[in-house]
């Protein structure tokens, strides 16, 4: 595989999951989940509404549907790439997320 085959794979991966993931953050946000705390996100795959700090039940739905589709598309992502650029990729996009939103997400910044 050339270099440019390599950058144009990594590229349509880095977008599909920035689509997904840039997404989860307008829901996370809108049902007021602090969602990179640590056990929110499982909270939010169990189906555990207490961790929204507005109920929102349409916004929630939606949000676990994402996070599933989040994981789904990363484990195909780590198959076609490796799982340290899959990470490098999700890191870079967090990073990104979290200049837009601040600290709404929760979690360390550091």
């Amino acid at each position: 595989m050339t270099d440019e085959d390599a950058g144009h794979r990594e590229k349509r991966w880095t977008h599909h999951l920035e689509e997904i993931d840039l997404e989860i953050a307008k829901l996370a946000t809108l049902c007021k989940i602090p969602l990179l705390d640590p056990g929110v996100i499982e909270r939010v795959l169990k189906k555990d509404t207490l961790v929204c700090g507005t109920q929102n039940p349409r916004a929630f739905d939606k949000l676990r549907s994402l996070l599933m589709m989040h994981y789904s598309v990363r484990d195909k992502a780590v198959v076609a790439m490796g799982e340290a650029e899959t990470m490098k990729i999700v890191t870079e996009i967090v990073a990104r997320l979290r200049e837009r939103v601040g600290d709404k997400l929760g979690g360390s910044s550091a």
